[in-house]
């Protein structure tokens, strides 16, 4: 067994970690506890009840967060012509086509969040291997293959994160840091909840979420009362 650090003992003496809260006092427990010294995202993460082997059952989408994520996002887009201009006004941190393809074949990765037009994914397909494994890949249902370059840079600018399930049916989503006012979390993590509720496939039967939990970066996690979240109908 491992031992546990003085840090998560001490984390744990502020609530009982086999109890589930509402989310308010979820949040309250989680920015009272001690922390290290940089400012530490938080995570929710959902268990659903579906089947991942089933096509049907996979959910994955994008969501600007009202409140922002409180990190600076790099923006990379692959596009030319008018896209490209538009990408540059919005405020895109690098922006080109083949040549830029070709860096990032060439190892570049320096950018948290690539975006690229549907006549450029041809040039951007063959570089799936590297991007995919670091959830870089752009695809419709994310909003990052679009011809609209300047509302996805906005959008990416302003706070948006990704949703997907795993193998194991769970979505992991940040919400914001430590530091943000509970109210700005609450309203951060209300936007993603709204998200994985509309997201529900026609074909999920019985409950669709089965636990929530959230958690800072070094922190355990706390588990929130999924009756409190959401009426299962």
């Amino acid at each position: 067994m491992s031992k546990k650090s003085k840090l998560y003992k001490a984390q744990i003496e502020g609530y009982d970690k086999e109890n589930s809260y509402e989310l308010t006092k979820g949040i309250e427990i989680l920015q009272a506890m001690p922390h290290v010294k940089f400012d530490e995202t938080l995570e929710v993460a959902f268990k659903l009840g579906l089947d991942p082997k089933q096509s049907d059952q996979n959910i994955r989408g994008a969501i600007p967060l009202p409140k922002g994520t409180g990190k600076v996002v790099k923006i990379a887009v692959i596009a030319d012509g008018e896209a490209a201009e538009k990408a540059k006004e919005a405020g895109a941190d690098f922006v080109g086509s083949e040549e830029l393809v070709a860096k990032i074949k060439g190892g570049w990765l320096e950018f948290d969040v690539l975006i690229a037009t549907p006549a450029l994914m041809p040039k951007v397909r063959p570089l799936g291997r590297v991007l995919g494994p670091r959830g870089l890949m752009p695809n419709p249902k994310t909003g990052t293959v679009t011809e609209n370059t300047e509302e996805a840079v906005a959008q990416a600018k302003a706070g948006r994160v990704e949703y997907r399930t795993d193998k194991g049916a769970c979505v992991h989503v940040p919400f914001g840091k430590i530091s943000f006012p509970a109210s700005d979390l609450d309203e951060n993590f209300q936007a993603i909840l709204n998200a994985v509720l509309r997201a529900k496939p026609p074909t999920a039967k019985g409950v669709y979420i089965l636990s929530c939990t959230i958690s800072a970066t070094m922190s355990p996690s706390v588990k929130i009362n999924t009756n409190s979240l959401v009426k299962e109908d």
